[in-house]
């Protein structure tokens, strides 16, 4: 999807309130703005109906001052260019500047017997509240993760029209963007997300994200209000994704809260399965009450699983109160994952393994920093991204602590695709005063009892883990990055606060601790970051479950045209002499982080475009080559592995397996192909070829085929063998570096590794291009062209298959890129989700790529070019 497309759908957002049902709706369109300078009335005079709003401008809500500033065109985009330097930061203009009005007419009454309530999910940082005239703050709600849910009963208009106004006011202190992480530090002193002063791959937010951030929702009930449901699943022993299953155990509780001033009586209710389970309750005047219903044994249940070890099947629940009368009070509904996460000690890596209803899972994850820089989340994209992990092959999800509890959405996402997250609260060694640092504005000492309300994060802690506790997919807790909390913050949370409110997953108290991870090592322990030669990541042991490791991540050229400049499209120049690229100012400004050296074996990029064609073979091979280290060891060296990072909010040129416009890069295939549940591959080290089964199934008879292309296409083969392997694990098989170094000398040759079924059909595919003697890839420099042909099947509205044929004779048609164009503008059309992508397709074999995409007005076009393949651009149906 390109950003025209996003607009049209964030101005067709506007138009329209999202209805939840009868009884919610969201509060996201018509809202209005104004700068708290040209306002000189109180919110009692604001938030009434004959208060004149000429002047007042358009607001985006969910949103924040700067996207409010961006659709009214008073900045330009952040994300592009240099533009982000040229809006005012918030630190040189004073906080006044970026404190908004912001005002919403709403119709609704109350009935006899019903309640309406107003819902904020999300405020950066303070604000006051005020309804057809009347303060419903009685002093500033504050904190950045803290809901706030207000009785608007008694102050709705008779007449049904009624006016909110709600006055935001920043961070403060809002922190001295100075290059440094987080800044100057001071932002930490909030409970807020840090890294809007700026990071390592972010320049600073100008205003510090300041707003009516998530979703505004107004909720009718009747005299009761249920909120805060909380459901555990309970899955005891060793289970496997198939077959019957034992029981599980469903325990359900919810906080029942009665507004009225006469006592309330009535039922509980969920359904699940078809099976019902009640209790009656009473709920004394004007207060709340937490409900535990009866446990439920759910006989041979559906198990969820994390992605590539079984399926994700969700229940739906239906949690409601009724009165004494029979009226339904309030209902929630919720999907239900059926599932128990384990941890236990592997003394051999010295290190945590996950279990999943009873089974050990390895960790492949990546770390996830936010969806937007500038907060503006919405299910579709959450989906898109969510999927691209999961079509990565990954597993897990860590949300890093310099940013924020992601939205609900995001972890339906995660439900849906199976991937588990590891949830860090609101901290980092950076700014929370780990290290000396000469950028920070206080001392170690100082910043070490960051934030300044302590009460605040807690109670926010409180909040935020009612909020997304009932996710399958939430696994993991952890107290901050590379940092322990406060102990007067960590020690209740860990020990009472999630007990009493979740109690059934892992607390870490922070993202390399040694009760994840024994730093065996010494130092910090993580990484390595940035390139590294690929043998690296199969014989350098390192922490041995790594929450942050990672390399480089710049798209093609069609992704750099996006947010960079025709005038700044020059590709960086690396000097081996000098250790150093010169390097365009505005790609210095997107945090590029070099490739170093790892051009010369290709030969050194003539242009931008010629630069990112190149750049993704590194890609590929960094990220591959990293998980398949990583699984050549795991349960002897490694539990897991997360790599840092797999996608940027901001249009950062570093650490992504797409770009923010959801455009993937050859980083996504690369982990797509070395992170497969069951998987063939070569060990640069030893010249072992090996499989790794991430899966719970035994896979036997296997055909084992190994053979070496030249770059005319000749192949030999150097041993064909039926294998076997175990559940969950990885073994050595074939050596065959000798051969393999001897017809690679000249020229380099291609590596093809597979694994077959007994109906010759692949299982698992690998090829690799290898250097001659000298380490350049010579061949490759001069590959004769492969006359690929080109069919397209359309499969149904949203779905396309694409073969591609290479004729016998021919060389290796290598790396060939997939993309699907508007017809038009022949552009590519974003998000496309592809089963696979840069393929290569050896002499006289095809192989076949399904596109998922959503359908267009006009039919669009495939796009396939390759290393030695020249674009061809066919119509869907030819």
């Amino acid at each position: 999807m390109n950003r025209l497309s996003y607009r049209l759908i964030a101005f067709l957002c506007l138009l329209r309130c999202v209805v939840y049902g009868q009884t919610n709706y969201e509060l996201n369109s018509g809202w209005q703005c104004r700068p708290i300078a040209q306002v000189k009335e109180a919110g009692t005079t604001i938030s009434n109906l004959s208060y004149s709003l000429t002047n007042w401008q358009p607001a985006v809500v969910p949103g924040t001052v700067l996207t409010t500033m961006l659709a009214n065109k008073q900045i330009a985009d952040p994300f592009y260019g240099m533009n982000n330097k040229h809006i005012p930061d918030i630190y040189q203009t004073g906080r006044d500047y970026y404190t908004y009005w912001f005002v919403k007419e709403f119709t609704e009454n109350a009935n006899a017997g019903e309640q309406v309530w107003l819902n904020f999910r999300g405020i950066n940082y303070s604000c006051d509240v005020f309804l057809n005239g009347h303060k419903l703050t009685d002093k500033p709600h504050t904190g950045m993760f803290l809901r706030k849910t207000f009785n608007i009963t008694p102050f709705l208009q008779k007449g049904g029209k009624n006016r909110l106004a709600v006055i935001v006011y920043p961070p403060d202190p809002v922190g001295n963007p100075n290059g440094g992480q987080g800044g100057d530090g001071t932002i930490a002193r909030n409970v807020a997300h840090q890294y809007v002063a700026g990071w390592d791959w972010i320049q600073p937010i100008r205003d510090r994200n300041t707003g009516i951030w998530d979703k505004v929702i107004v909720e009718k009930t009747g005299a009761v209000q249920l909120k805060n449901p909380h459901v555990v699943t309970l899955v005891p022993g060793k289970r496997h994704p198939d077959g019957p299953q034992q029981p599980a155990t469903i325990r359900v509780s919810a906080e029942l809260e009665n507004p009225t001033a006469t006592k309330q009586t009535g039922t509980l209710t969920y359904t699940l399965d078809g099976r019902t389970v009640t209790k009656s309750v009473n709920i004394n005047a004007r207060s709340s009450v937490t409900v535990d219903l009866p446990a439920l044994t759910l006989t041979n249940p559906k198990l969820w699983w994390p992605h590539g070890y079984g399926q994700q099947p969700l229940y739906p629940m239906t949690i409601q109160f009724k009165t004494a009368s029979g009226t339904t009070s309030d209902v929630e509904k919720l999907l239900v994952g059926v599932r128990e996460i384990q941890t236990e000690w592997n003394s051999t890596t010295r290190s945590r393994q996950i279990l999943v209803n009873g089974q050990k899972v390895f960790i492949k994850g990546g770390n996830w920093i936010i969806s937007d820089a500038m907060l503006r989340f919405s299910p579709e994209r959450y989906d898109a991204e969510i999927r691209f992990h999961r079509d990565m092959n990954l597993n897990l999800l860590r949300i890093w602590g310099g940013a924020l509890s992601e939205r609900p959405e995001f972890y339906q996402s995660c439900d849906k695709y199976g991937l588990l997250v590891m949830q860090d609260f609101w901290g980092s060694g950076d700014c929370n005063g780990r290290w000396v640092d000469p950028m920070k504005k206080d001392d170690q000492w100082a910043r070490r009892k960051y934030p300044d309300d302590h009460t605040l994060f807690l109670t926010s802690a409180i909040d935020q883990i009612k909020m997304i506790r009932n996710h399958a997919s939430l696994a993991m807790w952890c107290g901050g990055n590379e940092i322990t909390l406060p102990q007067d913050i960590m020690t209740p949370l860990r020990d009472t606060i999630l007990p009493r409110l979740d109690g059934t997953r892992w607390f870490i108290d922070y993202s390399n601790s040694d009760d994840m991870s024994f730093n065996f090592l010494g130092g910090n322990g993580d990484g390595p970051y940035g390139i590294q030669p690929v043998r690296k990541f199969w014989e350098y042991r390192t922490w041995p479950f790594n929450s942050e490791v990672g390399s480089v991540g710049v798209g093609d050229y069609e992704s750099l045209e996006r947010f960079l400049p025709k005038e700044n499209l020059v590709a960086p120049q690396y000097s081996a002499d000098r250790k150093r690229a010169k390097v365009d100012s505005v790609w210095d400004y997107h945090k590029y982080i070099g490739y170093d050296g790892a051009f010369a074996p290709y030969g050194e990029a003539t242009d931008a475009r010629d630069f990112g064609r190149k750049a993704q073979l590194v890609n590929y091979d960094q990220y591959r080559g990293l998980m398949e280290g990583f699984s050549a060891h795991m349960w002897d060296w490694y539990t897991g592995t997360i790599i840092w990072k797999t996608q940027n909010p901001w249009t950062a040129l570093r650490g992504q397996m797409y770009d923010y416009y959801l455009d993937p890069n050859a980083c996504l295939y690369g982990l797509h192909n070395g992170s497969e549940p069951l998987h063939i591959m070569f060990n640069p080290v030893d010249s072992m070829v090996m499989v790794a089964n991430n899966t719970f199934s035994y896979h036997r008879d296997m055909m084992m085929v190994i053979k070496v292309y030249d770059m005319a296409g000749k192949d030999s083969t150097l041993t064909q063998v039926f294998s076997e392997i175990g559940p969950t694990l990885v073994r050595p098989y074939v050596p065959i570096g000798r051969t393999v170094r001897s017809l690679a000398r000249d020229k380099g040759a291609f590596l093809s590794l597979k694994l077959l079924d007994l109906d010759k059909k692949p299982i698992s595919e690998n090829l690799y291009w290898l250097p001659d003697a000298n380490g350049t890839y010579s061949g490759l420099q001069q590959m004769a062209k492969a006359p690929v042909q080109i069919s397209t099947r359309l499969v149904s509205i949203e779905k396309l298959e694409v073969t591609l044929t290479n004729p016998a004779g021919s060389p290796v048609a290598f790396f060939n890129r997939l993309s699907l164009l508007d017809p038009q503008t022949k552009k590519r059309l974003l998000p496309v989700f592809y089963s696979d992508n840069y393929v290569s397709v050896l002499p006289g074999e095809k192989k076949t790529v399904v596109i998922d995409y959503t359908p267009t007005a006009n039919s669009p076009l495939v796009s396939v070019e390759g290393w030695n393949v020249p674009e061809q651009t066919v119509s869907i149906g030819k």
